[in-house]
C-alpha cells in the first residue's frame, strides 16, 4: 500500500474461547435451590432465550480465555503474533487494578513493544475497541490489530439474585483487523449516558485494601429493556446513513448477546428475517464484550457468515453505551 493510497481495515481472523464447564439451566436451578431460590429451566427460557452458559474455574482469568481467543484468530489469519502492532482488549472483568488485561495478554502472546490498552465499555466494548483500532489503522497508528473481548463474569454475580445470575456467562473472542486498501470497516456509531449509570452497574470500589459498596453485579431489567431496544435501532440506522447503506444490505445481524427478545425486537425494527439473526446466547449467556466477537467466530467457522458479506455488529452495556459497527467481510 502507498503511502498516498487510501487506508481502510479489514477483519482477515477471528478466535474465540469457552471455559469447559458448561452449566445447564437445570444446574444452574439446583444450586440455587441449595440457597432457597426458586428457579427452573422453562423460566429462564421463556424470559432470555438462554439455555446454558460456560463458567471459568478459578485457575482461570480474563487474560487466559484472551490468550486462547488470540491464536485462534492469529492462525485463521495467516498472522504471527509478532506482526501483532496494537492489542485492545475490552473487558469489564480485567485480572487485576492494574496494569491492564492487554499487557498480561501481550507478555502470553510471547511479544512487546507494540501499543496494548484495555477499554471499559462493559457490553458495548468490542464495538468500542474494534472503531477506535479502525480509526488507528486508518491514521497510520497500526497495521495490523488483535481486538479481544473477554470476561470472567461469573466472578462478580449474586447468586442470591436469580433475576441476574442466570443471565451471565464467561468467554472471550477476538478478532485479527488489519490494513487494507479496500473498505472492511465501513462505519461506526458510538454513544453513551451516564446519566443511566444506576440501572445496569457493579458499584463496588477498592480502597485501603477493603472493598467499598457492592462488589456484585446490579441491574434494572424492565428499564434496560427498554432503553436497549430504542438505542440499539437508532445507533443501527445511524451507521447505515454514514456508509451509504439500507436495512436490504445486511447480510447478517449480530448483536449483543443479552436477551432473545432484544435481539429479535432489533431485528423486527430493521425489516430483517429471523434467519439473519446470528444467535448464541442459548448456549453462552450474556458474556458481556465477548459476546459479539464469540458469535462472530461462531457464524464464521460454521460457515454462514462468508468473505463479502455485509454484517452489522451492534452492542448495548453498562454505563449506558452503545454502538454498531457495519463491515464487509
Amino acid at each position: 500500500m502507498s503511502g498516498s493510497a487510501l487506508r481502510y481495515s479489514r477483519i482477515t481472523g477471528t478466535g474465540s474461547m469457552l471455559p469447559a464447564r458448561r452449566v445447564t439451566n437445570a444446574d444452574l436451578a439446583e444450586q440455587l435451590a441449595d440457597r432457597g431460590i426458586e428457579t427452573s429451566d422453562d423460566w429462564i427460557v421463556e424470559r432470555t432465550g438462554i439455555r446454558a452458559r460456560h463458567f471459568a474455574d478459578a485457575s482461570q482469568s480474563a487474560s487466559d480465555l484472551a490468550l486462547d481467543a488470540s491464536r485462534h484468530a492469529l492462525e485463521a489469519a495467516g498472522r504471527k503474533a509478532a506482526e501483532v502492532d496494537l492489542i485492545i482488549v475490552a473487558t469489564s472483568t480485567p485480572d487485576m487494578v492494574f496494569p491492564s488485561t492487554a499487557t498480561i495478554l501481550q507478555h502470553k502472546l510471547g511479544i512487546a513493544g507494540c501499543a496494548a490498552m484495555d477499554l471499559q465499555a462493559v457490553c458495548s466494548g468490542f464495538v468500542y475497541a474494534l472503531a477506535v483500532a479502525d480509526a488507528m489503522i486508518r491514521t497510520g497508528s497500526a497495521r495490523c490489530a488483535l481486538v479481544v473481548g473477554a470476561e470472567v463474569f461469573s466472578r462478580i454475580l449474586d447468586f442470591s439474585d436469580r433475576t441476574t445470575c442466570v443471565l451471565f456467562g464467561d468467554g472471550a473472542g477476538a478478532v485479527v483487523l488489519e490494513a487494507s486498501a479496500t473498505p472492511g470497516i465501513l462505519a461506526s456509531d458510538l454513544h453513551a449516558d451516564g446519566s443511566h449509570r444506576d440501572i445496569l452497574c457493579t458499584p463496588g470500589t477498592v480502597s485501603g485494601g477493603a472493598v467499598l459498596g457492592n462488589p456484585l453485579l446490579r441491574m434494572d431489567g424492565p428499564a434496560v429493556f427498554k432503553l436497549a431496544v430504542r438505542v440499539l435501532e437508532e445507533s443501527a440506522r445511524a451507521v447505515l446513513a454514514k456508509a451509504g447503506r439500507t436495512d436490504a444490505d445486511i447480510d447478517w445481524l449480530i448483536p449483543h448477546q443479552a436477551n432473545i427478545r432484544i435481539m429479535q425486537g432489533t431485528a423486527k425494527k430493521l425489516r430483517l428475517p429471523m434467519d439473519k439473526l446470528i444467535v448464541t446466547v442459548d448456549e453462552h449467556g450474556n458474556t458481556s464484550a465477548a459476546s459479539i466477537p464469540l458469535a462472530l467466530d461462531v457464524a464464521v467457522r460454521s460457515g454462514r457468515v462468508k468473505a463479502g458479506d455485509t454484517v452489522m455488529l451492534e452492542g448495548v452495556g453498562g454505563g449506558f453505551t452503545w454502538g454498531a459497527v457495519l463491515l464487509d467481510l
